[in-house]
């Protein structure tokens, strides 16, 4: 690696850019030192994304200096950036399916020999990359028979296995349970130790406060200042992000729960070993928290009750009455919604407008003689949607891809809203989406529940199912473990659940 007399490896000093009329960064400076955890962090659409693919080089900026070791750059291109060692991963992973993990994480470097390619150490370095990650993946297989969290691993080791002096890490635990969290910040610790200089993005704050050594704010395009992460805490970092103070991140919870269950599920099985003799009731106006590990079978439930997946065995009771939901649009006709974890892919249409996002779930509402479309009540129903939900958009046409992350979610829950839903299925409410945004998604949580319709949610984020929900039930490989009351809430005992343990007496 390069050295500098500068104590900053990185020095991004008055960074402007347009789009068109739009003014995305205006005089930001970001500075980050050798062997460094830098944490970058902003609401959606704040401009960190734009910021990162500057110093990259997917961007050129309009104004402003960007100096590494000293030495002002412009890359133009990202080999430009990879060569000058910025390596960044992103939330959209970029992997190519059909060939192996050691295929894509030395993709660089294939080509490289005029005579022939020595698989054998390719295969060897790669699988000794990822073993000292602590994580199991065969690197001899193909990308797409990995699972989600697999893929993201090979992602970073792609990124750390070139020469990196800046490694940007876009949302890297988006997608990670507790523990292979932890064993990510263990190896941040050692690339820090080697002196690599990490800038990290989340919109998990308590994440900042684990590992990061000075944290840099973005608003609106504009940087609200740098600080020390010692010397401030999680009210000071949402002020600066937001420009306001947050009493309480989760709204208070007024439910008196009673009366006879709006929703049952008993002894649900999946016709894989995923989800077995599963049961469990939601009543009026409950929140009810689903939590557990990674492969636990949470989603996979949510999916069978939706009809998105076939059951084995089973009944569903809706109002004390059995119904049957073998498809999606069967659970729809019984007024139960689901909110995918996956929102780009099974949660919105992006290019489709906000508007015909909204009205694909119940298009009789909004019909008139003969099954045509009613332009006013359409508009009408879509708009006071847009305006209950906040959702941040100069109109109702806009596509869906257009939006923040945040804006995308809220439009994901507002087509479940626009069908008077009895119950509603919410998987990972907040993934991807900034503090802000979480705020208004559980309040609006909170508010439905108040209306009387029966809310599950499932979440990886133990503090948040903590913060919004009645009760907690935790699963273990495919079945209900335990059930936790809002007095016994506590991580610990949400971890001894959820890997088959007992609570302590």
């Amino acid at each position: 690696m390069q050295n500098s007399t500068s104590e900053y490896r990185l020095e991004m000093s008055g960074i402007s850019k347009r789009f068109g009329v739009v003014s995305v960064l205006e005089n930001v400076n970001l500075k980050v030192k050798h062997g460094e955890i830098h944490a970058l962090l902003g609401e959606n659409g704040a401009g960190k994304s734009t910021l990162m693919k500057i110093l990259s080089g997917v961007h050129q900026k309009d104004a402003g200096r960007v100096v590494l070791n000293g030495k002002e750059i412009a890359p133009k291109n990202t080999h430009d950036g990879q060569v000058l060692g910025i390596n960044v991963v992103y939330q959209e992973l970029s992997l190519v399916n059909d060939l192996s993990v050691a295929e894509n994480i030395y993709l660089h470097k294939l080509g490289a020999s005029k005579f022939w390619m020595n698989w054998k150490k390719i295969n060897k370095d790669a699988q000794e990359l990822i073993d000292s990650l602590g994580f199991k993946i065969d690197a001899t297989a193909k990308v797409r028979d990995l699972s989600i969290v697999q893929k993201q691993v090979v992602e970073i080791a792609k990124a750390i296995s070139e020469d990196t002096e800046i490694l940007v890490l876009d949302e890297p635990t988006t997608v990670f349970d507790p523990t292979d969290t932890q064993k990510l910040f263990d190896n941040l610790f050692k690339l820090k130790e080697r002196g690599i200089s990490i800038i990290y993005i989340s919109h998990h704050l308590e994440e900042i406060f684990k590992i990061a050594d000075t944290v840099t704010v973005l608003r609106d395009g504009v940087d609200t200042g740098s600080i020390p992460v010692k010397e401030t805490d999680t009210d000071g970092v949402i002020q600066l992000m937001i420009g306001r103070k947050l009493e309480d991140l989760y709204p208070e919870r007024n439910s008196t729960l009673g009366g006879a269950p709006i929703f049952e599920v008993k002894n649900l099985s999946a016709k894989d070993t995923l989800v077995h003799d599963v049961s469990f009731a939601v009543r009026p106006g409950e929140v009810l928290g689903i939590a557990g590990l990674g492969g636990s079978g949470r989603t996979e439930t949510a999916k069978l009750i939706f009809g998105a997946d076939r059951k084995k065995s089973g009944q569903i009771f809706l109002n004390g009455e059995e119904i049957a939901t073998r498809s999606p649009s069967e659970a729809v006709d019984h007024n139960i919604g689901l909110v995918s974890e996956n929102r780009k892919e099974e949660g919105v249409f992006l290019p489709l407008s906000i508007q015909k996002n909204i009205s694909v779930t119940d298009f009789s509402a909004i019909s008139g003689k003969f099954g045509f479309i009613n332009a006013e009540n359409e508009s009408k129903n879509v708009n006071n949607l847009i305006e209950k939900l906040n959702i941040k958009t100069p109109s109702a046409e806009v596509p869906v891809k257009n939006l923040s992350g945040g804006n995308q979610q809220k439009v994901a829950l507002a087509k479940w809203l626009s069908i008077d839903s009895k119950v509603i299925l919410i998987d990972e409410p907040t993934r991807g989406v900034d503090v802000g945004a979480k705020v208004e998604i559980y309040s609006l949580i909170n508010e439905v529940a108040q209306n009387g319709v029966g809310v599950i949610v499932i979440s990886s984020d133990m503090p948040e199912i903590m913060g919004i929900a009645d009760r907690i039930l935790v699963m273990h490989e495919g079945t209900i473990y335990g059930e936790l009351s809002k007095e016994e809430f506590t991580e610990e005992n949400i971890l001894r659940f959820a890997i088959g343990e007992p609570l302590k007496k």
